[in-house]
């Protein structure tokens, strides 16, 4: 499977491409020499130095291939922002606002109201709640959402840490699942503090996030950030005399300066400029005050361990990858939260219709009741029928009660997940009206061939895209545990000029000098700083510097674990390929089953009420009894409620198969620039859904006790 080479990566190919061709003759002369040295230092097993020089290799091409499938794409642009700032540049630059940089930057605090849209929807103290209405509301008020766009700017922030050299501190994208309601989730691994579910990017995750993973391994990239240092300090001291050289009372004060720059070739630089004020009671100085200035430029390159542009920069890729990856797992979210909503509110019309039921059903006996009482006055009805119907009477009030009970259960439960404050009086109190039932028309998809739809879903899932960026990182990491199997070999090389200056010491002995005559001379700061600069006493050199770990046993442990992990990552993907297909086929006969489901609750609801008509007419010319009246009731009760089930099952289904093929955000309309914003535009356009009929709203209150 070779999806992580093209396509979102190829700008990263591109670059390791041109600079491994410009270190490829280079590089693999510099390893087979740290092999061989390694080898005769410590007599190291034969199996090491192999492994040294197989550690120069790429991912065993050969071992890593999967079967094909097509690649990932989105449905939005990258970069999705929740905030107008790009946290993934700095607030401030030395050249802008040299101060601004060392001051914390200030986030905006999360708002805890509605929006207005909700408000709009209360009319005479309820809300008329349509299903375009309730995903509007929770893109922009549900707190899952609202707390998963924070992950988009975390995500930036680790690109600017990486551009400085800094290592990635990943980023959680696990689904956030907070709201109450029933919704099919989808699979992930690993984790983060963002989630209440797995993330992308842990295939070596273990229970509780507690193993860790080899994410980081090898060298640390230079700081490419510029360091300044200065050190000042004051120094004061009276020291007792051993000799005729030492002794007396002497005064100090240094004042040195440093600059250190590293940069992705794997260079460091670093220029010193030190200077010292110094007075001294001794009669052998020279000077006192006694003024000495040098400066020292220093550069190091690594050549084997640290070496090169691409493994200095892998960490900008792999933020880079995990930027994506949060986009993707965003999308996750949209499409995991909007189909969580649709759930919800079907489930809330379902509530609604069982009520609307339910009081059917309560007037229904209730009039049988009544006009059994009414034969039981005038001689021509038992007392034991009207007693039944009595009973009935109470059973069926009993059943709206209930009923009625887990409508407001659902109301609660819809309003918590679109509106964000429900401390409102009248929100609270407000009882919410479904105002759209779904409609069983058949849908593009269901003429559409599975095999079809699953090549869809590999597309535009973005667990998929996850993966595979997750399977990038594994490869980036794997050749950076590789390049840390290699001895530290560094290349330095310094310059250094110093200068010398001040006046006279009054205390100087001048019977160490020729004739006793003391010298002259007598020079200010400006010579010492002169003299420091122009060559007069310089200090030059080159070197070397190397390190060998003689069993590398850390280093090679490392290597194997993050090979080992890569595996898992491509095991994971082929794995995701598997349930996505699955879950597609599931998804699309679920759906078909429903909407015969449907049918055939339609044609038995349409026989119990013609049955239930049929037997109250011969009630009336003294043909059936009561009990049997009372019977056709029950069935026609039960097959409202299998009806009302079949349809809630029906459009669940139907918005469980647009979630599993990914494509709920083109099918409703839906901008994931607004989501990310949190703000909606354009109101969902959600297909398959017709108003709700001109019936009277079922009773919110418990029937009256008699």
């Amino acid at each position: 499977m070779h999806l992580y080479r093209t396509g979102v990566f190829e700008e990263q190919n591109k670059e390791a491409r041109s600079h491994g061709k410009r270190r490829e003759f280079g590089g693999n002369r510099l390893r087979a020499l740290a092999a061989v040295m390694l080898t005769l230092a410590a007599g190291a097993p034969t199996g090491v130095s192999q492994q040294i020089g197989a550690g120069s290799k790429g991912p065993d091409k050969a071992a890593s291939q999967l079967p094909p499938a097509p690649q990932p794409v989105l449905t939005q642009p990258l970069s999705l922002r929740a905030t107008a700032h790009d946290y993934s540049r700095p607030f401030a630059t030395w050249i802008s606002n040299p101060l601004k940089v060392y001051l914390p930057t200030s986030i905006p605090k999360a708002s805890f109201a509605n929006s207005v849209r909700l408000g709009d929807l209360v009319k005479n103290g309820k809300i008329y709640l349509s299903l375009s209405d309730a995903i509007a509301l929770a893109i922009e008020n549900n707190y899952d959402i609202a707390i998963a766009r924070y992950d988009l700017d975390i995500a930036d922030t680790d690109i600017l840490r990486t551009k400085a050299g800094a290592t990635p501190l990943g980023v959680p994208t696990g689904i956030v699942s907070n709201t109450l309601g029933s919704a099919s989730s989808t699979a992930a691994v690993g984790g983060g503090p963002g989630g209440t579910t797995g993330g992308s990017g842990g295939a070596g995750a273990g229970a509780s996030g507690l193993t860790l993973t080899t994410s980081g391994a090898g060298p640390a990239p230079e700081n490419l950030d510029p360091t300044a240092t200065a050190a000042i300090q004051f120094d004061r001291q009276r020291a007792p005399s051993t000799s005729f050289f030492t002794g007396g009372t002497s005064s100090t004060n240094d004042y040195n300066f440093s600059v250190s720059q590293g940069f992705v070739t794997g260079t460091n630089f670093q220029v010193a400029f030190n200077n010292t004020y110094a007075t001294s009671s001794n009669p052998v100085t020279q000077f006192s005050p006694e003024l000495y200035s040098s400066f020292r430029a220093t550069i190091t390159q690594h050549l084997l361990q640290g070496a090169g542009i691409w493994l200095n920069k892998r960490f900008m890729y792999q933020a880079l990858n995990n930027r994506r990856i949060t986009d993707a797992s965003f999308r996750q979210q949209i499409l995991y939260t909007v189909n969580q909503v649709e759930t919800i509110y079907w489930g809330l019309v379902q509530a609604y219709e069982d009520v609307q039921a339910k009081e059917r059903a309560l007037q229904q006996s209730s009039q049988l009741l009544a006009d059994d009482q009414k034969q039981l006055q005038i001689g021509t009805m038992a007392p034991l029928d009207v007693v039944q119907a009595e009973s009935t009477v109470a059973t069926d009030k009993q059943a709206l009660i209930s009923s009625q009970n887990s409508l407001n259960y659902q109301q609660q439960i819809i309003k918590q997940a679109i509106a964000r404050n429900l401390n409102d009086a009248v929100l609270s109190a407000a009882p919410v009206i479904p105002t759209d039932r779904v409609t069983i028309q058949e849908i593009p998809e269901e003429k559409q061939p599975v095999e079809a739809l699953v090549q869809d879903a590999f597309k535009s899932r973005p667990e998929l895209e996850e993966a595979v960026l997750t399977l990038r990182n594994d490869e980036i990491t794997l050749k950076g545990a590789r390049n840390a199997l290699l001895p530290t070999f560094d290349i330095f090389g310094y310059l250094q000029g110093q200068g010398i200056g001040g006046a006279i010491n009054r205390h100087l002995n001048c019977n160490f000098y020729p004739g006793g005559i003391c010298p002259k001379g007598d020079t200010g700061y400006g010579t010492a700083f002169t003299n420091a600069f122009n060559n007069s006493a310089p200090d030059k050199g080159i070197g070397f510097n190397i390190t060998i770990p003689i069993r590398n046993r850390t280093a090679q442990a490392t290597q194997e674990r993050s090979l080992m992990e890569y595996r898992q990552a491509e095991l994971r993907l082929e794995q995701l390929y598997t349930q996505i297909r699955m879950q597609v086929v599931n998804a699309r006969y679920a759906l078909t089953n429903d909407r015969a489901a449907v049918q055939a609750a339609i044609a038995a609801r349409d026989y119990n009420q013609q049955s239930l008509d049929a037997e109250e007419k011969k009630l009336k010319l003294g043909a059936s009894t009561t009990a049997n009246v009372l019977m056709q009731q029950r069935n026609l009760a039960n097959a409202e409620d299998q009806l009302n089930s079949a349809y809630a099952t029906y459009a669940k289904d139907r918005a469980g198969l647009y979630q599993v093929l990914a494509d709920t955000l083109q099918h409703y309309g839906i901008n994931l620039g607004d989501a990310a914003a949190g703000k909606v535009s354009t109101a969902p356009l959600v297909p398959g859904v017709q108003p709700a009929g001109k019936e009277p709203e079922p009773p919110m209150a418990p029937p009256a006790a008699e």
